[in-house]
């Protein structure tokens, strides 16, 4: 698949770069993408929601009252969880919410992700995206540019890149990521990539 090669100004340089069909051009496999976005947002997870269950409510542990003749349901402690002030039932307790997902498996949600990308013909490839000052307006002109400022962009880097993070860190709608470090949820998460030439090679090096 041949794609053109852009300036930052939106201008096509007159040269074309080949995206490797085994990258950007299989058969998407939807429930790997699942996966791999589920696994991505557990990560994301504290894990650190607590409750008091009855073991923990702090109050006398006495009997209230006997066991029978009362009439009523027998009762052990004031922390049962069905009186006021007791212990929740059944309520969240700290835990780690991370699960294994097998390489081969993230390896194939993220060049699903670019196919579909490809696909919608919504990856531009720039020949650099390096800024010599760090200001927002950069970023919102490279949009403009592409006409994809009312879009969620995703600048794909090819190594991490001060400037260009520190300048877009103000736009809720663009998100920066080094090639090395793409994740399935970025490329779903974003309606359009602007990918740096270079990246192209790291893509090859990581998925091929």
């Amino acid at each position: 698949m041949k794609v053109a090669v852009y300036t930052k100004t939106g201008e096509e340089t007159g040269r074309h770069i080949e995206l490797n069909d085994s990258i950007f051009g299989i058969e998407p496999n939807n429930h790997a993408i699942y996966l791999d976005c589920k696994q991505y947002m557990a990560n994301l997870r504290q894990g650190t929601h607590s409750s008091l269950h009855r073991g923990l409510v702090s109050g006398s542990t006495r009997k209230l009252k006997r066991q029978k003749g009362t009439g009523t349901a027998r009762a052990g402690s004031i922390k049962n969880p069905l009186f006021r002030g007791g212990g929740r039932i059944f309520g969240p307790e700290p835990r780690d919410y991370r699960f294994k997902l097998n390489k081969k498996l993230k390896r194939l949600a993220r060049k699903s992700a670019l196919t579909y990308r490809a696909q919608e013909n919504n990856i531009f490839v720039v020949d650099n995206l390096n800024f010599d000052e760090i200001k927002t307006k950069n970023i919102v002109n490279l949009c403009k540019n592409f006409k994809i400022n009312n879009k969620k962009v995703l600048l794909v880097l090819a190594e991490s890149n001060k400037s260009v993070y520190l300048s877009s860190r103000n736009l809720r709608d663009v998100n920066v990521v080094t090639a090395s470090d793409l994740s399935t949820y970025n490329v779903m998460w974003a309606s359009v990539l602007l990918i740096e030439e270079k990246s192209i090679d790291v893509f090859e090096q990581i998925l091929a």
